[in-house]
């Protein structure tokens, strides 16, 4: 017997899945654009093939295990920029796009910016500063082989210059930078939270006892690395933009601020070097 598709994507709701995880994965074992919902509501009865419903159903189980839609259909928007994403990489979240949005209008005035940005993962950050700034010199620092490889893949499907380097954090990277931006580990290493996030690499979540063992390392390597007037932007916890701010303050750093997200959560916090 056929199973209609809006009978599918009932089922995966059953088991506990959101209605838009299951769309994208119903378009995506279709071999469709996983955002293309419209199709979805105009082919609402049709009939799902014998073999798609089986790898539906199979990503499903796997969605409700936890696993990111990401790394299950290989592929996140992020800026606007479709990338591919894996489990050698964290699923770029969209609050990330506020460090972004902010490193752009801070270099807004500076004629080919210098940046750098650590720990790049998918390379989602450096490669939406590079889409929206072609004047940009771009470097993209990770410390994991398998990382870089993601993000090196991504720029050449994009054709975006950045320039790639395997290094932990600023060890080896000379500069100057006119910004230096990060979306480093921030979870604590006890964080109940961190339960939910097996399927995605630990390293690139967890950092200390509080949280804050990475950014500490940064703030104190970005001075040394910054041009005059340079900034470094690092995002955060929701509740650590005070003691990221004290961090700064502490480096020496000048017009220290934090900058919300689109939840209104304090979401990044940055400061400038004085020349």
């Amino acid at each position: 017997m056929n199973t209609p598709l809006h009978n599918a994507l009932q089922h995966a709701q059953h088991l506990g899945l959101a209605r838009i995880d299951a769309q994208m994965l119903l378009l995506h074992s279709l071999g469709r654009d996983p955002h293309d919902r419209a199709w979805l509501l105009a082919h609402d009865g049709d009939a799902l093939p014998a073999a798609a419903l089986a790898a539906y159903q199979a990503l499903c189980q796997r969605r409700a295990a936890g696993e990111p839609v990401a790394y299950l259909t290989g592929r996140k928007a992020f800026y606007g920029l479709p990338l591919a994403v894996d489990a050698r990489v964290l699923d770029p979240r969209p609050d990330t796009e506020t460090l972004v949005d902010w490193a752009l209008e801070l270099l807004a005035p500076c004629a080919a910016p210098r940046i750098a940005d650590l720990g790049t993962g998918s390379g989602a950050i450096a490669l939406a500063l590079q889409s929206q700034r072609p004047d940009a010199q771009v470097l993209a620092v990770d410390a994991s082989a398998g990382a870089l490889a993601v993000a090196q893949a991504n720029a050449a499907r994009l054709g975006l210059p950045v320039r790639f380097v395997r290094s932990h954090w600023l060890d080896g990277v000379a500069g100057p930078f006119d910004a230096i931006v990060s979306n480093p580990p921030y979870i604590r290493a006890d964080d109940p939270h961190l339960a939910a996030l097996t399927h995605e690499p630990l390293s690139a979540l967890a950092s200390g006892a509080d949280g804050l063992d990475d950014i500490r390392a940064i703030t104190a390597q970005a001075p040394a690395r910054l041009a005059p007037g340079g900034w470094l932007l690092l995002e955060h916890g929701w509740d650590q933009a005070e003691a990221v701010q004290a961090l700064l303050r502490a480096a020496g750093f000048a017009a220290v601020a934090s900058r919300h997200d689109l939840a209104g959560i304090a979401r990044c916090t940055g400061g400038r070097r004085d020349g």
